[in-house]
């Protein structure tokens, strides 16, 4: 590579939670970010116009990351908008209710795999297209974001959310060696339990809360210190660092 990458990042699931805290962490790092969102579009423009005030262009891109089509116009749009692609966070993710394995319908299954994982591998297909060196890209980043769920495997709460992050884990290092002479660094965070709304979305948050006494840390992570990780490896500090996962968790 003779040029630098460019300073374009795609965050998914960027309106809330660890997404946001993301896009701010990036934006004062010198990225300029497109802020992808599903439903909450009013969200989305606060976290862009936060990043806007750090003194970075952004965008508010729609896309279900369970479907192909809008995939791809998002991609569009942001090429449009921001220009060549420089980073991509796989952040955007979903859990269901507390349920054991016999308790759970196909339906939901696959509608959490088209999101956690097909997504992922479909967002880091467009990347790889526009950023590899052997596409004539310039090189970028990819993180995936897993869950300590991926290697704990959440027996009598979302086994199938464990085994969606597992794939993530696989995606991240395959992926690294795959691009890894394509000017493409591909790296992972694993947070532990998180006081996010996710939990809140799951009927969680109180198993959550007082999960706290099996955290050697004693206490929930922050979106920000999961955000700080995920900021640490778009970095050139991480320069060296291809298909590693890093743990946000407190020990657990």
């Amino acid at each position: 590579m003779t040029d630098s990458p460019p300073r374009v990042l795609l965050i998914t699931g960027a309106s809330r939670g660890i997404g946001a805290a993301c896009a701010l962490r990036a934006a004062q790092a010198g990225w300029d970010v497109g802020v992808n969102f599903h439903r909450d579009e009013a969200s989305a423009e606060q976290v862009a116009a936060q990043v806007r005030a750090l003194g970075r262009r952004a965008c508010a891109l729609r896309a279900d990351v369970a479907r192909e089509g809008e995939i791809e116009a998002m991609f569009q749009r942001l090429d449009a908008e921001l220009g060549p692609l420089g980073g991509l966070v796989n952040n955007a993710g979903i859990v269901d209710v507390a349920a054991r394995v016999d308790e759970m319908s196909a339906a939901r299954i696959a509608r959490l795999f088209n999101v956690n994982v097909v997504g992922a591998f479909v967002c880091a297909r467009e990347a790889v297209r526009r950023m590899s060196t052997r596409h004539g890209g310039r090189g970028g980043v990819i993180v995936n974001l897993s869950s300590a769920a991926a290697r704990l495997g959440s027996p009598g709460i979302y086994v199938d959310y464990a085994a969606s992050k597992a794939a993530i884990d696989n995606l991240t290092l395959g992926l690294a060696r795959e691009v890894a002479d394509e000017g493409i660094r591909v790296n992972g965070v694993r947070p532990g339990i998180i006081a996010t709304d996710i939990h809140a979305a799951s009927g969680m948050l109180q198993r959550a809360q007082a999960a706290v006494d099996a955290i050697p840390m004693k206490r929930l992570g922050t979106a920000d210190e999961v955000a700080q990780a995920v900021a640490f490896l778009l970095s050139d500090a991480a320069g060296y660092m291809t298909g590693a996962t890093l743990d946000v968790t407190g020990g657990r």
